[in-house]
């Protein structure tokens, strides 16, 4: 037998898929269910419900006290501390990366659907 070294060339096919305004590269068959983490929106969710809990632990007064100590706009802070008001299995969702494809953070920052019910049918 030789010494020599061989060589073994494995082929894998993959595609690349925008994520969260990222380029992920999925690999078929891998995972049995290809899951749809968007890193932007399970971002925006956590950062979202943080917020709140330190405005209702009054930690700040107001959102313009909230948005002045993270250092960004009050007016972006309102848009996402809406996402609080999303429907919790649709909250469970997005961290699960079950989302619909066609969910983005873009539209969820627009005004949507109060009630529990029509969010789940519009969204």
């Amino acid at each position: 037998m030789s010494d020599a070294a061989q060589t073994l060339t494995v082929v894998i096919p993959l595609r690349v898929k925008p994520r969260g305004g990222r380029k992920a590269m999925v690999t078929p068959g891998v995972l049995g269910l290809e899951r749809r983490q968007d890193i932007t929106l399970i971002k925006a969710v956590a950062r979202a419900f943080r917020w709140r809990r330190m405005l209702e632990s009054g930690q700040f007064a107001t959102i313009k006290d909230l948005a002045a100590a993270e250092k960004i706009n009050s007016s972006y802070v309102s848009r996402v501390l809406r996402l609080t008001l999303l429907a919790p299995d649709i909250v469970e969702a997005i961290l699960d990366g079950r989302q619909p494809a066609k969910m983005a953070l873009p539209d969820l920052m627009k005004c949507f659907e109060v009630e529990w019910g029509r969010q789940q049918r519009c969204l």
